[in-house]
């Protein structure tokens, strides 16, 4: 028996080797590409390796760009869209996981119901609602529209029906109101999943592509995502430039993964899904 969990256990570590090795290599060969010349990477017969490393491509990319003002644009919606996120979710899962009130389920449904809804569905109503409000190519056209997130209200009801009313009943015996039930009790243990949800939301924010492209059109005001489209001439493409572009726009995500990696693995296991 000993032999055989051995066994598996020495199957299942080199099949998601494999699987890790095959999900890797596109992020290889972007980083191992921003590092070769145009013509090397479009060569008929591409390596993986570069003959002549250089970071001409990075240097291109903040020399011919203001690509540390579109870092600055992603960090400021990212970081906004993120907390009010959380916050959102966080209290609107409270009021449905503890509080019953008239239409409270069909309330819930309608809410679960967006989840099905396509973004390109609502991205015209969307649109023409940030035109009215003359807030096109403004940064707040980006933020505005994902404020709320009905995943993560989902998410945090689930989370947070799980928690024993005691804790809640005797915080108010002792005065505490609801502001300060929900600030002292509800979210320090809600925490691993508003750490998780923080991190999806980020990222998600961070590599949003298509709603930028529509409403923003300064070069000022584009996010890094943009950047690929910007060093995408009318016949040609820099390859090497617009793989330096790449990395540098998948740097800030893995660091923000890095530093909350034990909350996001532990907020996974601790979803409280029913």
């Amino acid at each position: 028996m000993k032999t055989k969990t051995t066994l598996f256990d020495g199957v299942l570590i080199a099949v998601l080797t494999v699987a890790a090795c095959i999900m890797l290599l596109p992020y290889l060969w972007m980083v191992l590409s921003s590092l070769k010349s145009n013509m090397e990477i479009i060569s008929a017969t591409p390596t993986l390796l570069p003959e002549q490393p250089s970071f001409a491509g990075y240097e291109t990319v903040f020399r011919e760009a203001p690509f540390w003002r579109w870092l600055a644009n992603s960090a400021v919606t990212s970081v906004l869209v993120t907390a009010a996120t959380l916050f959102t979710s966080a209290l609107a899962g409270y009021i449905f996981a503890k509080y019953e009130f008239p239409g409270k389920k069909v309330l819930f449904v309608l809410v679960l119901g967006t989840m099905m809804i396509p973004f390109q569905v609502i991205m015209i109503p969307t649109y023409l609602i940030i035109s009215k409000l003359g807030l096109i190519n403004h940064l707040a056209a980006v933020i505005l529209p994902n404020l709320v997130s009905s995943y993560g209200v989902f998410l945090a009801k689930q989370f947070i029906e799980d928690i024993p009313k005691d804790l809640m009943e005797a915080a108010r015996i002792d005065g505490a109101g609801e502001l300060k039930v929900m600030w002292r009790i509800i979210t320090p243990l809600i925490m691993p999943m508003l750490s998780a949800l923080g991190i999806f939301t980020f990222m998600a924010s961070w590599n949003n592509y298509l709603w930028p492209l529509i409403v923003l059109n300064d070069t000022d005001n584009m996010t890094v995502p943009l950047a690929l489209v910007f060093f995408n001439g009318a016949h040609t493409v820099n390859y090497n430039v617009v793989m330096s572009a790449a990395v540098l726009i998948t740097v800030p995500v893995i660091i923000v993964f890095l530093i909350f990696q034990k909350q996001f693995i532990k907020g996974l296991t601790m979803t409280g899904m029913k």
